[in-house]
């Protein structure tokens, strides 16, 4: 251990330096969602926090479309600085911001006209469909406000430049838990809005943040020499494309994972309602771990980008060996929070006695998997850096829908073992998805490092 810590010690400080704020923004983007459950759990109830469980999985499907196709930028941006073409940063972002724009009122349209007929397919309870559909058609208006922000978030963190998107997720989250108490419970002349008041809240705070991180980018004096080349005549078919064949396949690698799940809240959902809410309190707690992970990829790509477009090598299998490092050691601690927490957490969601029993079984599943869900988004982003995204996109298509939710589909149902084994499916899909991921990076890191591709 002494050997390998002084071996990787550099990479692991580099790695956290960067790390750190990018998770703490990421985990805001989840943060979100859990204050959205918490303001609802304690302050509406048990079917309104079902009503969340539900939107929340259809939602995460939806938004991680465009929130793939937004992270195409940060190793381009990367591998452009790390070969000192500035003015071609400044080309992608105008490139970038056009095509998440167009992205963001796809998704807009789509979630407002088809999210009543998606619903009311998905067999659900009926008075648990009554508070989804409002909720979910904010949150989908909040889509474009929040892609423009990821845009300029992404754009900075290539750069380097990670603790003004850190900074303003975390007074973003400030402000959505304060709206959200005030419009649930309706305080200072508001009338009460029950689950529709998180709706507003969410909205409001991502137009917010998506005006003030577009504002310092602009104003930020260390990306002048960047911006030269920021302007509409910039925007082409050719740079559009090149961000497309990146974004577009991680954009399938995220929808492949999340609908995974999504189709694991929908199967619990046809079981009860209780059970989907305690669904929703255990992958709540997962979820935000799975964001300091997801964090901890983009420091990642970041990294494996810059040392592949300056073609170091050996500084490029370093780095990433070294976020498997902190990945696995992260995970670990949170595995022993779940397990030994299993029957204190779901508190934080709800004093429903019922749906904690169910949640804390699920809390420890949830431990099995951290190390496993960690160290498969560490090597998506770290594949990413280096510009290979087709062969992982197969890769969590097998593992999440070819393995993992057919499996849950037969222990949860079939086998009557409802969302325990629904869950163990999920746990079998996570193991394939980091097992591959690995031996993917190993051969093509070797490969580039032997100068044979």
């Amino acid at each position: 251990m002494k050997r390998i810590y002084s071996k990787y010690k550099a990479h692991y400080r580099d790695t956290l330096t960067l790390a750190i704020p990018v998770v703490i923004s990421q985990l805001g983007h989840m943060l979100v969602q859990t204050t959205d459950s918490v303001i609802v759990g304690h302050f509406a109830g048990t079917i309104p926090l079902a009503a969340v469980s539900l939107v929340n999985g259809v939602f995460m499907l939806i938004l991680v479309i465009g929130l793939g196709i937004s992270y195409a930028i940060t190793p381009m941006i990367a591998q452009e600085n790390g070969r000192k073409n500035y003015a071609e940063c400044g080309r992608m972002l105008c490139n970038s911001l056009f095509i998440n724009i167009i992205t963001s009122l796809l998704l807009f349209v789509f979630v407002y006209w088809g999210s009543a007929v998606v619903l009311d397919h998905l067999h659900q309870s009926p008075a648990v469909l009554v508070q989804a559909k409002p909720y979910l058609r904010l949150l989908g208006l909040s889509i474009i406000p929040l892609m423009v922000f990821v845009t300029f978030k992404q754009f900075a963190e290539g750069l380097g430049f990670t603790k003004q998107a850190m900074m303003i997720s975390i007074w973003g989250n400030v402000l959505n838990v304060c709206l959200g108490i005030i419009f649930v419970k309706g305080l200072f002349g508001f009338t009460p809005m029950g689950i529709r008041g998180v709706g507003y809240s969410t909205l409001i705070d991502r137009c917010i943040m998506g005006v003030v991180m577009t504002v310092y980018v602009f104003r930020s004096k260390h990306f002048k020499a960047y911006l030269k080349d920021f302007a509409i005549r910039n925007i082409d078919r050719a740079r559009s494309l090149q961000l497309l064949r990146i974004g577009a396949p991680v954009a399938l690698q995220y929808t492949f994972e999340i609908s995974a799940f999504t189709g694991a809240n929908i199967l619990i959902g046809t079981i009860g309602a209780v059970d989907q809410a305690a669904h929703q309190v255990a992958i709540s707690l997962a979820a935000l771990t799975y964001m300091m992970s997801s964090g901890l990829s983009s420091a990642a790509a970041i990294r494996s980008g810059t040392n592949f477009g300056a073609k170091n090598y050996d500084g490029l299998r370093a780095s990433a060996i070294s976020s498997y490092h902190i990945v696995i050691a992260f995970m670990s601690i949170t595995a022993l929070v779940f397990a030994f927490g299993n029957h204190i957490l779901p508190w934080i969601y709800t004093s429903d006695k019922n749906v904690i029993s169910i949640a804390s079984q699920l809390l420890i599943i949830a431990s099995f998997f951290q190390l496993f869900d960690g160290a498969q988004v560490v090597g998506l982003g770290i594949l990413r850096g280096m510009g290979d995204v087709n062969v992982p996109t197969l890769i969590t298509f097998f593992a999440y829908w070819i393995i993992g939710l057919p499996v849950a589909y037969m222990l949860g149902l079939r086998y009557h073992l409802g969302p325990v084994g629904v869950w163990y499916g999920l746990v079998l899909g996570l193991i394939t998805a980091s097992l591959l991921l690995f031996i993917r990076f190993q051969i093509i890191s070797k490969r580039v490092a032997s100068g044979s591709g």
